[in-house]
């Protein structure tokens, strides 16, 4: 059997070609073995880093649900509240005015008092109280104010549990710890003991976590104000950096002359802008629209504002490379049956480059969605209890308001932080699903 040679070429130092050597069968096979263990070991790693990276994700992922899923459900406490006591004025029960006014907390403690009666003691009392949320009167102040006729009346009235009865009851406590090894002291597993066994005690759910604003309260909090925030945000930016970035891109692709000193000076700033620290752009509004145009600070207007100044970078880049995708021939076709250029560009090219601008308008909006630090820089950090009714009301944003439930002690705003964070997951996939199929329904249609 002839040697197989080896075809590689070389020369010595005189420039002469040397000829090629030849390899046996065996030399052959063994150099082929070799290079497909080296492919066989390339694929492993990537697998193996694929399988790492996907069960990492899947470990953070069920660690946040593990803890975030308590979050949506609270434990209430039904008491028989005596509303006569109220001392409302009988003829003017319909004025919200006066009824606001009465001791709403007063006349749950009396029903707690009249249920415990042999609970005398003041520093017991205050225990007692405090199995119960704090802002329980206010629930019933709703309640009254909804329906004024219950005054006078002995109705039943559902309230919330404090934060560590609410833990306790969910098993985030074990009772056989050592009592000053837990937060729920031994008398408090009496006294709820005795309203579960009178089925005064229910785990239901957590109405109050999405329809709620900020609390001091873990028990009271709600995302609803920062979702509203979020939203008011959202719609600053959609309206601003969308035709602001795809109109840029638009001319810096189709229209601006090519080879232009101005022109690459601006391409160059817009791909700088799109790698930029978001901090910066933080800093940027802190100066701009709160230092020079005195905007309200805290007001979703301004985070709006700031965060189109990030999200524009990356949809001029998005809609450039959109544009870019599209084949020459469709301009040229166009302009050859004597279409104007801006007929080609509107009637041709952009239609077909419509899917990767809604791809990254979308991927871009759902990054700003999810930012923190230029928010914090703008002063949306501020403890917030209403829900903002315009853009200009003070309010929080979604991420920020994780931000601030992460610093919080209390174990009852780990759960509600960590469920804060599926919300917001949750709302990141429906936007990138949403893009996907504007991606694909395009895609179709052309």
């Amino acid at each position: 059997m002839t040697d197989i040679a080896d075809h590689r070429m070389s020369t010595n130092s005189s420039g002469a070609i040397i000829k090629p050597r030849r390899l046996s069968p065996e030399a052959t096979a063994a150099r082929t073995k070799k290079r497909y263990a080296a492919e066989a070991r390339y694929k492993a790693i990537g697998l193996a880093g694929v399988v790492t990276a996907l069960g990492l994700l899947a470990l953070l992922l069920s660690t946040i649900v593990a803890q975030g899923l308590g979050a949506f459900w609270q434990t209430t406490i039904t008491l028989p509240v005596e509303l006569s006591a109220a001392e409302i004025d009988p003829d003017a029960t319909k004025d919200p005015a006066i009824i606001r006014k009465a001791n709403y907390a007063g006349l749950i403690n009396d029903s707690l008092y009249k249920m415990f009666p042999d609970v005398e003691d003041r520093r017991a009392r205050r225990a007692l109280r405090g199995i119960i949320s704090k802002g329980a009167g206010i629930d019933l102040q709703r309640k009254v104010l909804a329906d004024p006729n219950l005054i006078g009346q002995s109705i039943d009235v559902t309230v919330l549990a404090s934060d560590d009865v609410d833990q306790f009851v969910k098993g985030n406590i074990d009772r056989d710890l050592p009592e000053g090894d837990r937060r729920v002291k031994d008398q408090e597993i009496v006294w709820i003991d005795k309203l579960a066994s009178e089925g005064r005690v229910e785990t239901v759910f957590n109405t109050w976590l999405l329809t709620n604003g900020d609390s001091r309260e873990p028990e009271m909090a709600g995302i609803w104000g920062a979702v509203v925030g979020s939203f008011y945000m959202m719609v600053i930016v959609l309206v601003i950096s969308v035709p602001l970035g795809v109109g840029a891109a638009i001319y810096l692709e189709e229209f601006a002359p090519k080879n232009n000193r101005w022109v690459d000076l601006i391409e160059v700033n817009i791909n700088n802008l799109a790698a930029v620290p978001s901090i910066v752009f933080g800093l940027l509004g802190l100066a701009v629209f709160l230092g020079v145009m005195g905007l309200p600070r805290s007001a979703p207007l301004v985070g709006g504002l700031t965060l189109t100044l990030m999200t524009l970078p990356t949809i001029v880049v998005a809609t450039r490379a959109a544009l870019r995708a599209v084949p020459p021939s469709i301009r040229e076709g166009a302009l050859g049956i004597g279409a104007s250029q801006i007929q080609v560009v509107a009637h041709h090219v952009l239609p077909l480059a419509l899917p990767g601008i809604l791809t990254g308008t979308i991927i871009g909006l759902a990054q700003a969605l999810g930012e923190t630090a230029p928010l914090l820089m703008i002063g949306m950090v501020a403890f917030i209890v209403d829900i903002p009714s315009g853009p200009l009301d003070p309010a929080t944003a979604l991420p920020v308001q994780i931000f601030l439930w992460a610093d919080a002690p209390e174990r009852a705003f780990t759960e509600r932080t960590a469920a804060a964070i599926m919300v917001l997951l949750g709302f990141l996939l429906v936007m990138n699903a949403i893009a996907v199929f504007l991606r694909q329904r395009f895609q179709i249609k052309w």
